[in-house]
């Protein structure tokens, strides 16, 4: 029946869900995008069309309903279910929030780095935990249902059910699937278990790395050979997810504790897992001591043109001469070329005793990340690098300092889509150097906040700005400022403040 999907684009399902574009299907199921409007909003979203069956159609519905009051920031949300006719055709039907790309249309063109896997991994735990700590199985934990909106993953909830169900296969065997739920085992073994959704996220690991399912060693020897080239973690954990005995296999609690480098608990049945911030790498000491505590704020001027000049140089020094020593790095993308953290970079002795004066942040932000932001590499003024530190002072202008102005605003681009997702609002801080002309040099980000995706929006407007340089005895001089980008459902809005000289 797939072949007729697509010609039902155009028609509406319920009378209200307008089949506007036809994503992909099977001959047991159709995903078309769809609209339904919320209030005064109208949103995008996803629709589900499966053949009605004759016989456990509310079997079908109850799971839905019971799977669209669940609710956890990784886990795919439902909006409405029911029956409608389509064509001719008695059908069910689920509304779902929709999705930008998943990690089965990335697999073919590359492999996920260790970072990306390790965030992927890390986030499909947390889901996985919740759900069976709610008596819940996923079921279908594979490359395809494991999606992206902006920077946020999210695993699918379509297809989840209770724990002790019967698994049924429509449309055959699945490669992700337990050797326990496999068709040709014990018919009074096929029943869902979390220790199945292990099984299946031990295959997805090793394919996210390899681009390439583990095969079994022989054709009468069932157990799958993990590849020994996969870096640990990873190579640990996906040896004791494909496990061929469920009752051996690792627990998600488990699991967490080998990706956060700790050992693994003894096995626990009634696996509990809190939630938690992405698992990311120990940052190096030394990348935590390479840059400034604090920024620097106040700093008043004085009566002589001379003492002025003496202020500007020591501040500006340490912070030019601190960015000169890291390399410049390509902006974050997507899911498809997620970042990777930078290389932690040698302190010299110098740096390490190099004072520094820490000082309260002037905003308490609402939303803030678990923990401290990861710093971008960034490149220092080329005028600056061309100049000895004893010439400085004698190089800028005498003169009192005029202060300098914002020339050119320039908005982040967010999608509409990744906008509905904000509750509240999402602060992210960017600095940028200024040169002579008022160009924005180099950008990194301050404060990234919690999303990824508007940092990184930030990020690039910011790059785009100009400003009236500072102005000190009639010529302009070089600046740096803080921009705070505040992000929400109405809007995008930025203080600029000038912070150097």
């Amino acid at each position: 029946m797939s072949h007729a999907w697509k010609q039902w684009e155009g028609q509406v399902a319920n009378g209200e869900f307008p089949l506007l574009r036809y994503l992909g299907g099977s001959e047991h199921s159709a995903v078309f995008l769809t609209e339904f409007h919320e209030g005064e909003r109208l949103l995008k979203a996803v629709i589900k069309l499966i053949p009605a069956p004759q016989e456990n159609g509310e079997f079908q519905l109850s799971r839905w309903r019971l799977a669209a009051e669940l609710s956890h920031p990784h886990l795919i949300s439902l909006f409405g279910r029911g029956r409608c006719e389509v064509g001719g055709k008695q059908l069910l039907y689920l509304v779902m929030e929709s999705a930008e790309e998943n990690l089965a249309q990335v697999l073919p063109s590359r492999a996920l780095t260790p970072a990306e896997a390790r965030e992927m991994l890390d986030s499909v735990l947390d889901v996985l935990a919740y759900l069976h700590s709610k008596g819940f199985v996923h079921g279908h934990i594979k490359p395809i249902n494991i999606m992206a909106n902006g920077d946020q993953l999210k695993v699918s909830s379509d297809g989840l059910c209770r724990a002790g169900e019967s698994l049924e296969h429509p449309g055959g065997p699945d490669a992700y699937g337990a050797p326990e739920n496999a068709p040709e085992a014990i018919a009074g073994s096929k029943a869902m278990s979390p220790a199945s959704d292990v099984w299946s996220l031990g295959m997805t690991l090793v394919e996210t790395l390899t681009q390439s399912l583990p095969a079994a060693r022989t054709a009468k020897q069932q157990e799958l050979l993990v590849p020994p080239t996969l870096p640990e973690p990873f190579l640990d954990i996906a040896r004791h997810c494909l496990v061929r005995d469920p009752q051996e296999r690792w627990t998600v609690v488990q699991i967490a504790a080998r990706l956060q480098e700790r050992t693994p608990a003894p096995q626990v049945r009634a696996p509990m897992l809190q939630s938690r911030a992405p698992a990311r790498p120990p940052q190096p000491t030394a990348t935590r001591l390479s840059r400034p505590l604090a920024k620097r704020h106040g700093y008043g001027i004085p009566v002589t043109a001379g003492v002025v000049l003496v202020l500007v140089a020591i501040v500006a020094w340490p912070r030019l001469s601190h960015r000169h020593s890291e390399a410049p790095s390509a902006p974050a993308v997507a899911l498809e070329q997620p970042p990777v953290p930078p290389v932690p970079k040698q302190v010299t002795q110098a740096q390490l005793e190099r004072p520094t004066k820490a000082s309260t942040p002037d905003v308490i932000e609402e939303e803030q990340d678990s923990e401290a932001p990861t710093p971008l590499p960034t490149s220092v003024h080329p005028e600056t690098a061309r100049e000895e530190p004893t010439n400085r002072v004698a190089k800028l202008p005498a003169g009192a300092v005029i202060r300098g102005e914002v020339a050119q605003q320039v908005l982040p681009d967010v999608l509409e889509s990744a906008r509905n997702t904000i509750r509240g609002t999402v602060k992210v801080t960017v600095n940028v150097d200024v040169d002579r002309s008022g160009n924005v040099e180099d950008a990194q980000l301050e404060s990234s906040g919690p999303s990824k995706y508007f940092a990184r929006a930030a990020l690039q407007a910011a790059q785009h700005w100009k400003f009236k340089p500072p102005n000190i005895g009639g010529g302009g001089v070089l600046s740096s400022w803080n921009l705070r980008f505040k992000f929400t459902r109405d809007g995008t809005t930025v203080i600029p403040t000038q912070e150097l000289p």
